[in-house]
C-alpha cells in the first residue's frame, strides 16, 4: 500500500504563555450549522467556568459563521478562526492549539455534547491524582440528540495498548504545561489519533474516568461512519507516522478492520 500524505508536521510547541487553571477547548468546524449551537452552549454550561473556546471554522458554506458571530458577542470566552482555504479538520486543530493559553487542553468536535461537570471533574480528576493525559466515557447519541443507549467506557492504557484503541475526541483533556503543545500531519482522518499517540509518548500513560461526561453524535455522513474508507489511513498511521515495522502494521490493520466487524471497544 503507498498513500501520498503529508505526514511532515509533527511537532512540539512550546509556550511560555499558558495561563494556569485556564482550559483551552479545541473545536474545528465545518458546515456545522445544525449542531454547533448544541456543543458551544454545553461549553457555556459547564459548572468549570475557567475556560477558552476556539473555534476554528474550515471554510463552511453554510450558516456556521453566522450561529458563532451570535455567541461572540454573549461570551467573550469564545474565539473565533476562519481558515484562508478549506484545509482540513488536522489543519482547523492545529490552528486552534498554536493559538490556546490554557494550560489545559481540551478537544471537543462540533457536533458533540458535554455534560455540565465535564470540565469540573476531569480536572479535578487530574489535579487529584496529578495525571497529564485523561479520557472519559462517553454515550453515542443520534442526529437528533436522542441516547442510542451504547456506551463507550474510558480507557486507562499506555503507548502499546493505544495501538489497538482510541479515545473518544471530545473526553481527551490533556496538561499541556507539562507535556508541551502538539501539531499534527494534515491526514484527512484518524488526525486526532495521531495526537493521542504522540501526547501518550510524553504523558506515559492515558487514564480514564469511568463516568459518562461526552455525548459522541453518529452521523451517517460525517468523516468517521465509512469505516472501510479508515483502513488506509490506519496504514498511514502506523507505517508513515509512527515508523512500525511491515509486520506489526499489517496486524494492527487487521485487528482494527475485525474491530469495526464485530464493533469491538
Amino acid at each position: 500500500m503507498k498513500y501520498k500524505v503529508d505526514v511532515t508536521c509533527l511537532e512540539l510547541i512550546e509556550d511560555i504563555d499558558q495561563i494556569e487553571g485556564l482550559v483551552s477547548v479545541i473545536m474545528p468546524a465545518y458546515n456545522s450549522g445544525l449542531f454547533i449551537s448544541k456543543a458551544i452552549d454545553s461549553v457555556i454550561n459547564q459548572t468549570y467556568i475557567d475556560w477558552e473556546l476556539l473555534i476554528v471554522d474550515d471554510c463552511s458554506t453554510d450558516n456556521t459563521a453566522e450561529i458563532v458571530s451570535d455567541y461572540l458577542i454573549k461570551d467573550k470566552r469564545i474565539k473565533y478562526f476562519k481558515n484562508l482555504s478549506n484545509s482540513g479538520a488536522a489543519a482547523s486543530r492545529n490552528k486552534a492549539v498554536k493559538e490556546a493559553k490554557g494550560q489545559y487542553l481540551a478537544f471537543l468536535d462540533s457536533d458533540d455534547i458535554w455534560k455540565s461537570k465535564k470540565l469540573e471533574k476531569q480536572i479535578n480528576f487530574m489535579r487529584k491524582n496529578k495525571y497529564t493525559f485523561t479520557c472519559t466515557s462517553y454515550s453515542k447519541i443520534d442526529k437528533h440528540g436522542e441516547n442510542l443507549h451504547r456506551t463507550v467506557n474510558a480507557l486507562t492504557v499506555d503507548y502499546e495498548d493505544m495501538l489497538r484503541r482510541c479515545p473518544g475526541n471530545s473526553t481527551v483533556v490533556y496538561d499541556a504545561s507539562k507535556l508541551g503543545k502538539f501539531i499534527i500531519p494534515l491526514i484527512k482522518k484518524r488526525n486526532d489519533y495521531v495526537m493521542w499517540l504522540k501526547v501518550i509518548k510524553s504523558a506515559g500513560m492515558l487514564q480514564g474516568l469511568d463516568e459518562i461526561l461526552s455525548c459522541h453524535r453518529i452521523l451517517s455522513n460525517s468523516i468517521s461512519s465509512n469505516k472501510a474508507s479508515l483502513v488506509k489511513y490506519h496504514w498511514i498511521v502506523y507505517k508513515d507516522i509512527e515508523k512500525l515495522g511491515m509486520l506489526k502494521s499489517v496486524y494492527l490493520v487487521v485487528f482494527w478492520i475485525a474491530k469495526s466487524i464485530f464493533r469491538i471497544q
